[in-house]
């Protein structure tokens, strides 16, 4: 007789998944806290502040950092409790099996996948414009027709986005080489878009013209958004659109705790790097917003070459015209988008084995290669997959269905932590969210806000993605499911 799709994983069983994992245990807390900041800083900081600025914000673009990184803190909150617990690869999806049932922890890791990979194949298009705009820079051209989607195309012939092919197929390669060999690279990359960040803050301050900030909060009003529609952006309903706006900027904290399964001290690092990551991201965050929107007046941004697709660039070149700085900056920019792919797709495969191990994907997904002890078939379909859709496919609303993913499993998990709480009070909890029963309601009405201020096309895209989740869940993962089978019975809690 099949068992229900709302029976729970026991915690014994993962407890057995890290005995007998044979994932290497290579990762201390700075190499876990480097890779959510590899994940964070990217093409958010470096291409939406100034869209932001623009459309919704204004110079409050500030404060929709703030809302968005209370957001996630609340979640990062709850996410540190379960991975004290349960430090497994699979992130949400492990947390959602081990407490709400399988059929919710299908549907969470099905919508990560709207975060990972559908997250990556944005970065890589976002690293194609950086490249593509720093070899202008020295003078070289690639044809646009070889950095053009062939949806968006509308030259004669064939159009193949080259370097977004090329860079996930690089990064996959680094992926498959070893997770100690990408923590470093990721470990260099980190420093390096780290320091360019903390070099536009320092030196940006001096160039701010404070009229630029003035009125610090627009009044609101209607323009014609992104999209070629009229928006009520400005004051404080601007905030939170803007904060919806940025919160790819946010997208990949959650990442270190799909590498708890290779963390030298897991119980302890994983909650460390989760939430030291997106503290000192927020705060950068909050510090080049101000300093961004103090050089150019955000007004400008949509009305000058590049002002919205390289706004740092842009604005630093306006106010200091310093040549040296901007090619620096987007330089870095161009480096620093390599580590967010590569963590993205380096979570992505790990969410990806830990459902193979459970039966509900194929069992390619959870072989490990006895050379490198990484997932490397595993990693090379989700390059292959990334690599296609990426260099083929216009991204722009992609952005917002990983933002709808992302809020979609924050908001499952802060009411997962909240159940298990009541539910498995004895659990031996190496880190207590405070205040839980405030920070989880909290977290869910800010998430679920957050998503209703989203693109509609982009909610009504992500709503039938998680149908046909549904479809495939039934049609393979039910039937598969190793706690549907008995595999778990003699582990029960």
């Amino acid at each position: 007789m099949e068992k229900s799709i709302w029976r729970t994983k026991p915690i014994s069983a993962y407890e057995a998944d890290m005995k007998k994992s044979t994932l290497k245990r290579v990762l201390g807390k700075w190499s876990l806290t480097a890779i959510g900041i590899g994940a964070i800083i990217g093409g958010g900081i470096f291409v939406l502040t100034g869209t932001a600025a623009y459309y919704h914000a204004g110079p409050a673009l500030a404060l929709s950092f703030v809302v968005a990184g209370i957001a996630c803190i609340f979640a990062a909150l709850c996410y540190a409790e379960f991975a004290s617990m349960l430090p497994v690869e699979g992130s949400a999806y492990a947390y959602a099996y081990g407490t709400v049932g399988e059929v919710f922890a299908w549907l969470i890791g099905w919508g990560l996948v709207l975060e990972y990979m559908m997250g990556a194949m944005t970065v890589a298009v976002s690293w194609s414009g950086y490249f593509n705009k720093m070899l202008k820079m020295f003078g070289m051209y690639i044809p646009e027709n070889l950095v053009t989607d062939s949806i968006s195309y509308q030259g004669e012939g064939f159009a193949f986005n080259l370097p977004a092919f090329i860079i996930v197929l690089v990064v996959t390669y680094v992926l498959a080489k070893g997770t100690k060999e990408a923590a470093s690279t990721n470990n260099l990359i980190v420093l390096v878009k780290t320091s360019v960040v903390l070099f536009i803050i320092i030196v940006g301050a001096f160039y701010i013209n404070f009229e630029n900030l003035t009125p610090f909060i627009p009044e609101e009003t209607t323009i014609i958004g992104s999209h070629g529609t009229p928006e009520v952006a400005y004051g404080y309903k601007g905030i939170i659109m803007g904060a919806s706006a940025v919160f790819f900027a946010y997208i990949g904290f959650d990442a270190v705790s799909t590498q708890a399964a290779e963390a030298i001290n897991p119980k302890k690092d994983i909650p460390f790097a989760i939430i030291a990551s997106l503290l000192i991201c927020t705060a950068l965050y909050i510090l080049m917003s101000l300093v961004l929107t103090g050089m150019m007046n955000f007004k400008e941004f949509g009305t000058i070459p590049d002002g919205l697709t390289a706004p740092v660039a842009i604005a630093f070149e306006r106010a200091t015209g310093m040549t040296w700085a901007v090619i620096l900056i987007t330089v870095s920019a161009t480096v620093g988008l390599i580590s967010v792919l590569l963590v993205m797709m380096l979570g992505q495969s790990r969410i990806f084995m830990g459902m193979a191990k459970d039966g509900l994907l194929p069992p390619i997904f959870k072989e490990i290669n006895p050379n490198t002890k990484t997932p490397v078939k595993n990693t090379i379909i989700i390059g292959i997959i990334v690599a296609l859709v990426a260099s083929s496919t216009p991204i722009s609303t992609l952005v917002h269905m990983c933002s709808f993913g992302t809020l979609f499993a924050f908001s499952m998990v802060c009411f997962a932590v909240w159940r298990l709480r009541y539910t498995q009070p004895e659990l031996k909890r190496g880190f207590r969210t405070p205040a839980l029963p405030l920070i989880a309601t909290a977290g869910i009405a800010t998430n679920i806000y957050l998503i209703m201020n989203l693109e509609r096309s982009a909610i009504y895209m992500a709503m039938g993605w998680l149908t046909l989740g549904i479809l495939v869940y039934f049609l393979y993962g039910k039937r598969n499911s190793v706690l549907n089978n008995g595999g778990y019975d003699n582990l029960q809690d």
